[in-house]
């Protein structure tokens, strides 16, 4: 088989894996929020509950990413 009859084969959207490749930055943003919000509450432990409000807030911010990906995901299908 040539390279074209093999690309002629492959079917489906690469938006897809496009979605999976945004979901690793909102990961990583998410894992470094949490880590350095525990490290701080380690440090400072009487500024655990304005840490924590702060923590959820940086969370949604970054999980926002995700849900732009999955906007342009349904945009480009």
């Amino acid at each position: 088989m040539d390279a074209n009859t093999v690309l002629a084969q492959i079917t489906g959207n690469i938006a897809t894996v496009g979605y999976g490749l945004a979901a690793i930055g909102p990961a990583i943003g998410v894992g470094i929020v949490v880590g350095k919000t525990i490290e701080s509450v380690a440090r400072q432990p009487e500024l655990q509950g304005r840490l924590t409000v702060l923590m959820y807030i940086g969370i949604a911010f970054t999980e926002a990413l995700a849900f732009i990906g999955i906007a342009t995901f349904y945009i480009f299908v």
